[in-house]
């Protein structure tokens, strides 16, 4: 994915992490530094552990047990075992890797959360968490473990075995995360890095486990993708309106006006600086248009697509507060008190995955039926059937639309919610359950999902632009053309569509169509009086042709 001006170094303070940090540390390596009142508070959060430990009285973590099991009392001589024990009963995830990105974003905000001094870890064991990242050590965490409560348990805690030289871990190779290298043992990585493994003391298991950061992580970088795919999603609506000769009339801002919501008031402004100056719109505008309404999935795209928008940015209110947190239990006070709490408790990331994931099916849906209108010729104004070379002899983008199809179909599925599924577990002490983790992981798909099924109609709509020859788009959506044209092939015989597809779908991924569109606006062409050529134009006589090595 192309994300400009990502950071190269990221620093882990006592305050809050952002989304860009995330990303960048998450997807990018960039480099983690703790700062120095981190260091600070780390030593003070300690001091009131050990302070603790001493003492005869009983303290959840530090000198008794876990869970339903916290009536025992545990003598000091016994508690390193006891961190140890926890750690290796705990990672006990299944089934498939968690993905690269998810691990790291986990380790980072849990460090994040030990930086605050709130949880009692030693400086040095927060050192040793900053170290396997910068190192690019990424420890195996299986799919399948967490049920969102006490935080993500068993996927933090293989990301806790690892840094005491136990497990298994991927090591990055080169300078990127892309390609991960083999599956080795995890005191073998740390010896090469020079990184000691963590000896546990009084409250570290505890604190390196107890926290909601695979939730957090799973939402920060859904809410970044999504971000790009609802202004992406725009950006095809708009191909789609005007390849389908529909109206922009309908995005006027007066009727925005009517019903003042701020994501489909963006979408209708971006939507209608999208159509600015289209050929093919003017031609078929005025008495001779004799349709009064355009169909749903054209006339209300902004409606959905700005819900969708309104929802991202409640999602995205909610992690804000979340990168604020300091989520353990107990968790040290400013006073040096320690306490327990349920602050731990996933419910309020579980909601908003659960959210995204009905917007990201949502907007999937319209996109197909878009899609779909391109191909019928009973509604796509003139335009062969299934904008097929020779109908009959070839099939277009028939089977193209199936995929859409079945691609929505799932995500449907995947937007049935997860966090009202509690499950009891530890003999009823944690007897309501968020399954916030789960609602992650189906999260993750649908944005894939999201992001195919909008490759495809961008796929669709650029053939239905190219067939309104010798019509010119608008300066906007030819420029985004023009970029998907770089790598697929305009108009012709039947081709094997899954590699365009998949071209189309590393465009979508990369921001690549929505940067090109989103130039010509910014640069304001039309305002200058630039003609469509040059302001990033297309149309012509004949249609676009990739650079050498474009699929096809």
């Amino acid at each position: 994915m192309v994300d400009f001006a990502q950071a190269d170094t990221v620093q882990v303070g006592t305050g809050p992490l952002t989304e860009a940090d995330v990303v960048a540390v998450a997807r990018y390596a960039a480099r983690v530094i703790l700062a120095p009142e981190a260091l600070t508070a780390l030593a003070a959060g300690r001091a009131a552990v050990e302070r603790l430990g001493s003492s005869t009285s009983p303290a959840y973590g530090i000198s008794t047990g876990f869970g339903a099991l916290a009536t025992r009392h545990i003598p000091r001589e016994s508690r390193a075992r006891l961190q140890r024990s926890l750690i290796r009963s705990h990672a006990a995830g299944s089934g498939p890797e968690t993905e690269t990105e998810v691990v790291r974003a986990m380790m980072l905000l849990r460090l994040s959360t030990l930086a605050t001094g709130r949880t009692g870890v030693r400086p040095e064991t927060a050192e040793a968490l900053q170290a396997l990242l910068n190192a690019g050590i990424t420890p195996v965490v299986p799919e399948y473990g967490s049920l969102g409560c006490s935080g993500d348990l068993a996927p933090l805690a293989h990301v806790a075995l690892a840094l005491t030289g136990e497990g298994e871990v991927r090591t990055a190779v080169g300078s990127g995360l892309e390609a991960a290298g083999m599956v080795q043992p995890a005191a073998q990585a740390l010896a090469a890095a020079g990184i000691a493994p963590v000896v546990l003391a009084e409250k570290e298991g505890l604190a390196l486990i107890n926290g909601t950061d695979g939730m957090l992580g799973m939402l920060v970088l859904a809410c970044h993708d999504l971000d790009r795919l609802i202004q992406t999603a725009d950006l095809t609506a708009a191909m789609s309106v005007e390849a389908l000769l529909g109206t922009d009339r309908v995005f006027a801002p007066e009727l925005q006006a009517l019903r003042p919501h701020p994501g489909p008031t963006a979408a209708a402004a971006h939507m209608r600086a999208l159509l600015a100056g289209s050929a093919i719109v003017a031609s078929h505008a005025g008495p001779a248009d004799t349709r009064v309404q355009d169909a749903y999935s054209l006339r209300c795209a902004p409606q959905v697509n700005g819900a969708a928008r309104d929802t991202l940015a409640h999602a995205r209110t909610v992690a804000e507060y979340e990168l604020a947190a300091a989520i353990d239990n107990p968790v040290v006070l400013r006073d040096g008190r320690v306490e327990s709490n349920g602050n731990f408790h996933g419910a309020p990331l579980a909601y908003v995955l659960d959210f995204l994931a009905i917007v990201a099916a949502d907007v999937a849906s319209m996109s197909e039926r878009r899609t779909d209108r391109f191909l019928d010729v009973a509604r796509n104004h003139g335009l062969p059937a299934f904008l097929a070379d020779d109908p009959g002899l070839d099939s277009g983008h028939m089977i193209a639309q199936y995929t859409a199809a079945a691609i929505v179909s799932e995500l449907k599925r995947l937007a049935v919610p997860a966090s009202v599924d509690s499950i009891p577990s530890s003999a009823m002490q944690e007897d309501h359950v968020s399954m916030g983790w789960s609602a992650g992981r189906k999260l993750r798909l649908s944005v894939d999902g999201l992001t195919r099924v909008l490759a495809i109609e961008l796929l669709t709509a650029a053939r239905g632009l190219d067939l309104r020859v010798p019509l010119a788009p608008a300066p906007a959506t030819a420029a985004a053309l023009r970029e998907l044209r770089l790598r697929v092939f305009g108009p012709g015989p039947d081709r094997q569509l899954s590699r365009e597809i998949d071209a189309a779908v590393a465009v979508v991924t990369d921001g690549l169509a929505l940067a090109a569109a989103d130039t010509v606006l910014e640069r304001g062409a039309l305002a200058e009086g630039g003609g469509p050529d040059e302001a990033g134009g297309g149309g012509g006589d004949q249609p676009h042709r990739p650079r050498p090595g474009g699929a096809g």
